[in-house]
Formats: C-alpha cells, sequence, structure tokens
C-alpha cells in the first residue's frame, strides 16, 4: 500500500476551519439515539452557540455538549461562529453537574476559534465562568470524553475541556490560540503563519506525542464526503463506547484521582502515535 502522503500543520489548520467540515449537530445525529436538547443558563439567557442535551449511546444514558457552529452565513451569525459568551459556559456546567447528579457519562465536541471577546461578553464575566469551568470540571464525579472535531482553541475550547479523555480527529487542531494571533504576538508579523502551525504542535500526532491528548481518529477520506464521514463516525463510534466502557467501571474518587494526575504528569514525549485499532495506542 503507498505511504500516505504526508500533510502540513499549516494545511490541517485550513482543513480543520473548512465550512463542509461536520459541525456538532452532525456528530449528534450520526452517534446518539433520542437526543433532547436542553436549553438556558438559568441565570440571563440561552447561548445558542453552545448545543448541549441528554441522548443514549449504546443504551447508555449520556450528557452531550459541544461548540456549535453553522453551516451558512445565517446560521454562523446566529451561533457566533462558535464563540461562546459566558451564558453558553454556564449552560455547560449546569448539564455537567446535572449530568454528575443521576451518573451520566459527559462527552464533549470541541470546535471553536475561542471564546467570544467582546465587550459584553467581558462584561458578564467571560473569564470567571471558563475559569469556574475548568475548576468545577477537573473535580466532577462522572467519566468526562471530549473530542475535537475541528479547531479548538484558547479558554474557549478548555471550558469544555477538560477530560479523562481527550480524542482528537486527524485532521482538526488543539492550540492555546491562532498560528495568527501566536505570529502576531511572538513575531509581531501575522504573515509568518505558517511557520507559526509548524513550531506550536497543534496537530493530532504531535499532540499525542507530548502526551496531551488520548487518541487519534484518523480521516482515511475526507470527511466532508458523506462515505469519508460515515467511515470515520464508525471509528469514533468504537473509540468511545470503549472509553465509556473503561471510564464507567472506575469508582467515583479514582475517576476524580486519575483526571488530576493525568493534568499534573502531562511532562513529556512518548513514542509516535498508532494506527487506529491498535489497543495500546489508547492509554489507561
Amino acid at each position: 500500500m503507498a505511504k500516505k502522503e504526508e500533510i502540513s500543520a499549516y494545511k490541517r489548520v485550513q482543513i480543520a476551519r473548512h465550512k463542509d467540515r461536520p459541525k456538532v449537530n452532525d456528530y449528534v445525529e450520526a452517534l446518539f439515539d433520542d437526543f433532547v436538547e436542553l436549553c438556558g443558563d438559568r441565570l440571563a439567557k440561552d447561548d445558542k452557540s453552545i448545543l448541549g442535551g441528554i441522548a443514549s449511546f449504546h443504551g447508555i444514558p449520556v450528557t452531550v455538549i459541544g461548540h456549535r457552529k453553522g453551516k451558512n452565513l445565517e446560521e454562523n451569525v446566529k451561533y457566533n461562529f462558535g464563540m461562546a459568551s459566558p451564558e453558553g459556559y454556564r449552560k455547560a456546567l449546569r448539564l455537567m453537574e446535572q449530568a454528575e447528579k443521576f451518573n451520566r457519562p459527559i462527552i464533549t465536541f470541541i470546535d471553536t476559534p475561542g471564546a467570544y471577546p467582546g465587550m459584553e461578553a467581558e462584561e458578564n464575566g467571560q473569564s470567571i465562568a471558563i475559569a469556574t469551568n475548568i475548576a468545577k470540571m477537573s473535580g466532577l464525579k462522572t467519566p468526562i470524553i471530549s473530542v475535537v472535531t475541528g479547531e479548538g482553541s484558547s479558554g474557549g475550547a478548555l471550558a469544555i475541556g477538560i477530560s479523562d479523555k481527550i480524542i482528537m480527529l486527524e485532521n482538526a487542531i488543539y492550540a492555546v490560540l491562532s498560528p495568527e494571533g501566536f505570529a502576531s504576538i511572538l513575531w509581531k508579523d501575522s504573515k509568518r503563519v505558517k511557520e507559526a502551525c509548524e513550531v506550536m504542535n497543534i496537530t493530532a500526532d504531535s499532540l499525542y506525542k507530548f502526551g496531551i491528548i488520548d487518541g487519534v481518529v484518523r480521516e482515511e477520506e475526507s470527511i466532508t464526503t458523506k462515505d469519508g464521514f460515515e467511515k470515520m463516525i464508525r471509528e469514533l463510534d468504537s473509540v468511545l463506547i470503549k472509553e465509556i466502557t473503561s471510564l464507567n467501571q472506575k469508582d467515583k474518587e479514582s475517576l476524580v484521582n486519575s483526571r488530576y494526575e493525568k493534568y499534573r504528569h502531562i511532562e513529556g514525549e512518548r513514542a509516535p502515535v498508532l494506527n487506529i485499532g491498535e489497543a495500546s495506542k489508547w492509554t489507561d
């Protein structure tokens, strides 16, 4: 079999941001049964850029939360291009605490250029909402799995991404900020974005190597096509059920302690990522 063509980090950024890349609604429809959306933060309003609700996954009740982007300009504006306000993160936390109360595993889908940076969001406590989510997720006594499906950037991603297992699609990216922002800050030149992509280690394979994520789901074909999406979904489905089954076997205290140790010991480089299906790729 011919060797797969190497794709640059910059190209993966472009793929991750592609307008036709599947959105959270597509994953909900493909993976779950009986999804019921829940709205509102019980304090101010409902932020449409965060989708959340309860569903059934292989007969297991779960809570599903994800950044919501649109498929056209009208929807992008409606969902604020996937950039959540404090109300969105408070809604997410409300649903996660509900999941803990009823012993439901949580599955989050990360796809955002970052939290909304507008004045209103800052006035309403954007930084506090993100920090609160990070702190609360660290101690939730229920399994949490995050899937980075497109662009995962900054605190906007972390606010629903403190998980027992972090899985990335092959052409997704996960970073402290956008490559454009990185180049502007470090070199005072946003045109050096291609260089920034290479040095930031934002691709799935790089992040696995450094122990930031726990596994990579390959995109053997473009997931903007029906066949490519369905093939990837089959792989993702098998990974999710394996991880949920494993995490559900842990008692609550062990689960929280393991999550704490996971983030305390992200410090070293490890072996290259293995192909999907090889058991040693998925770490406990």
